[in-house]
């Protein structure tokens, strides 16, 4: 098992930056994939962005790609999203997740393909 842990979110105003970490404990050697993912007030949770923790190789969603980074430090079991020019339609609850299983020449971005879970931070915007 794998156990993940979100911390980083907060209030934040437009144009405003954030880091979001998650600190992977238990068989976290385990996981091939971790991702991030956020969920908004009566909306379905998304796909936010990816990592394959061996190669460093990143995916994000359309809607924050050249404003957010995803990294690891395997060293330390944890996954960052920096967060840069910020927007109101950013806020939500933005849950850490983790896969075990490879996946080779697709990228997981659905939340049945991910295995672990964190509890989430909440990140709001202010306009």
């Amino acid at each position: 098992q794998v156990q993940l842990v979100e911390s980083g979110g907060g209030l934040v105003q437009g144009g405003g930056s954030l880091r979001l970490s998650c600190a992977a404990s238990g068989r976290a050697f385990s996981t091939n994939f971790m991702g991030w993912f956020r969920q908004a007030p009566g909306k379905e949770r998304e796909f936010v962005a990816a990592i394959n923790r061996s190669t460093g190789s990143a995916w994000y969603a359309d809607s924050v790609k050249d404003r957010f980074t995803i990294s690891r430090d395997n060293a330390k079991n944890t996954v960052y999203l920096q967060m840069n020019r910020l927007k109101p339609e950013d806020t939500a609850v933005y849950y850490c997740a983790g896969r075990d299983s490879p996946a080779a020449g697709w990228v997981p971005q659905a939340r049945g393909q991910y295995d672990y879970w964190g509890r989430g931070t909440q990140v709001t915007v202010s306009s």
